[in-house]
């Protein structure tokens, strides 16, 4: 009776153990089936030994030989450094803060090739951009931002292959000078602005006396212009004048001509001429040698000589029109005043020979 018990509690435990047994190698199993997601790979070993990358999708490992070392994570990842301190080629000391932007392109390397991929990118970032810098002055630091990027861009990402890290792109985030050094350059920036201040109101005043005596020379040129045409067309205007005057004596003297004028005619036009000559200012009076003929004129003489009824002879200055000008021609300098001057003394000696109507 005492071996029956011991059998059948021994028979009641075998299902529970197979039941846990059949439970731990189901869970075995699926622990063994792997799903990768979408930009990352897995980096495997089979005991101890580097087997593959498992890429994204399904996988199953063999349990208890074969084992993930390493998830590693394919994105493009943005590496944001401290700033680092850099001293200059004119011994300035700077505070940079640069931004790396890197992928991994080879998980097996990534993993085997480096001990920390991130810390010594960080490191040699920091060392490169120091050799970078120490080749430049501060001046040329602060205006070469595009070609410090290119250059630490391209010795990153050649020193950075046998880690299976590709560096895409390298940004310097901040350039923090010492605080004396900044107040020297905004001195200096405000002085350079002052300058270009000053230079250009000296170029705006240069250009404007320019443009000043250029006027200047226009007007003085028109106006030489102008009092040339008008001395041309005084001239003309007098040669025109005389022409006519000299042409009207002419045709007046050829119509007294034609019209065959008598003694009578003659005599009375004598008596004119005596009056217009004896107007009582003449001390001399010419007369014709031919006597007998102007006997009836004597009255006329005496009269002039003041015979008779002793008149006076008036020494007064003979009173004269005024010669008038064209106010519209005062105004146009020395041209207009003399071409009004002329008109009027045309005007005048037209008046004298009686062709005025």
């Amino acid at each position: 009776m005492k071996h029956v018990i011991p059998m059948v509690r021994m028979a009641d435990m075998m299902p529970i153990a197979v039941i846990v047994i059949l439970i731990l190698i189901a869970w075995l199993l699926l622990s063994c089936i792997r799903i990768v997601p979408q930009g990352q790979a897995y980096v495997l070993e089979n005991l101890g030994r580097f087997k593959g990358v498992w890429d994204a999708g399904l996988h199953f490992k063999v349990p208890f030989f074969e084992r993930i070392v390493r998830k590693v994570s394919l994105k493009e990842q943005v590496l944001d450094f401290p700033p680092q301190p850099v001293i200059t080629k004119d011994n300035v000391t700077i505070s940079i803060d640069s931004v790396v932007f890197a992928r991994v392109f080879d998980p097996k390397l990534y993993t085997y090739g480096v001990e920390s991929p991130i810390s010594g990118l960080q490191n040699l970032s920091a060392t490169t951009l120091r050799n970078i810098i120490g080749e430049m002055e501060l001046d040329q630091t602060l205006t070469s931002r595009d070609a410090i990027n290119k250059k630490m861009e391209a010795i990153l990402d050649v020193a950075t292959d046998p880690w299976g890290i590709k560096v895409t792109r390298v940004e310097l985030k901040n350039i923090m000078p010492p605080k004396e050094i900044e107040e020297v350059m905004t001195k200096q920036m405000r002085a350079e602005r002052e300058r270009r201040q000053t230079v250009l109101e000296a170029q705006a005043h240069q250009e404007a006396v320019v443009s000043r005596a250029e006027g200047d020379k226009q007007a003085k040129i028109l106006t030489a212009e102008a009092e040339r045409d008008a001395a041309i067309a005084l001239a003309e205007g007098r040669a025109r004048s005389i022409e006519l005057v000299y042409q009207a004596e002419a045709e007046g003297l050829k119509k007294l001509k034609d019209a065959a004028i008598d003694d009578s005619v003659l005599k009375l036009k004598g008596l004119e001429a005596l009056k217009n000559v004896a107007d009582g200012r003449a001390t001399k009076i010419y007369m014709p040698s031919d006597l007998a003929s102007i006997v009836s004129t004597l009255g006329v003489a005496g009269e002039a000589l003041g015979v008779g009824d002793a008149t006076p002879v008036d020494h007064s200055p003979k009173v004269t029109a005024a010669v008038e000008t064209d106010p519209c021609c005062e105004d146009n300098g020395e041209g207009g005043k003399e071409a009004s001057l002329t008109s009027a003394m045309i005007q005048a000696d037209i008046e004298s020979h009686g062709l005025h109507n």
